[in-house]
């Protein structure tokens, strides 16, 4: 597949990108600082690069051509708590690139969540409420935009074959093992490694099991 990939200067990003390519897949990257890929993923020739903003439409738009699918590692930096900006900026980002999808025919959407976009298969669990709750009160502002991108991607994406990715706490372990489900189903946990969520990414991309869900993807 030709994929789009945002948010790919990040770590997730890199690693996404990663996955990709080992996956034989062909990768457009968007991003606002495209500089700070790794050289190896900048010169690869199956890396095709575009600069922009995400308010961009021109430019989103060029980057969206002719690919299958779009693959975002986007998601707001909870820490820069009360520093996160105002006015949930990244669920606007969203609507913009679900709007810009349905023009390039593009159905395929993956995308980072947390648990702080709850799910209607939820069940309560104490560690994952305690971690939501701190998030909810220390980076405010963060932890709204999140709520409303998985608002946008519900309510916008009734044309899309989407999935939302909700990921607990990450770390940079080199462990890809995952398990998939809910909060509180008894099998999830509070952890995932990054490099699990982009061979989760890659596999459901491949196998299509959670469309239009939002599974949560946690260490076994």
């Amino acid at each position: 597949m030709h994929v789009l990939i945002l948010g790919a200067t990040g770590a997730v990003g890199v690693l996404l990108i990663k996955e990709a390519l080992v996956a034989f897949h062909t990768v457009v990257v968007y991003a606002r600082a495209p500089e700070k890929l790794p050289e190896e993923i900048k010169y690869d020739p199956r890396v095709t690069v575009h600069k922009g903003q995400l308010d961009d439409r021109e430019a989103l738009s060029s980057a969206m051509k002719g690919v299958d699918a779009v693959l975002s590692a986007l998601g707001p930096s909870v820490s820069r708590g009360p520093l996160y900006p105002k006015g949930t900026p990244l669920a606007l980002a969203y609507s913009l690139i679900i709007e810009l999808m349905k023009s390039h025919h593009v159905r395929r959407l993956l995308a980072l969540g947390t648990p702080s976009i709850t799910d209607p298969n939820d069940k309560f669990s104490l560690r994952m409420s305690i971690i939501v709750n701190g998030v909810a009160t220390l980076a405010r502002t963060a932890y709204q935009d999140v709520v409303a991108i998985g608002e946008t991607i519900r309510g916008q994406g009734n044309d899309l074959d989407w999935t939302i990715a909700r990921v607990p706490l990450l770390s940079g372990a080199n462990d890809k093992k995952f398990v998939v489900g809910y909060v509180g189903d008894g099998k999830t946990g509070i952890w995932l490694t990054r490099a699990g969520f982009a061979l989760f990414v890659m596999q459901e991309l491949k196998n299509n099991e959670w469309v239009k869900k939002a599974p949560l993807i946690t260490l076994p």
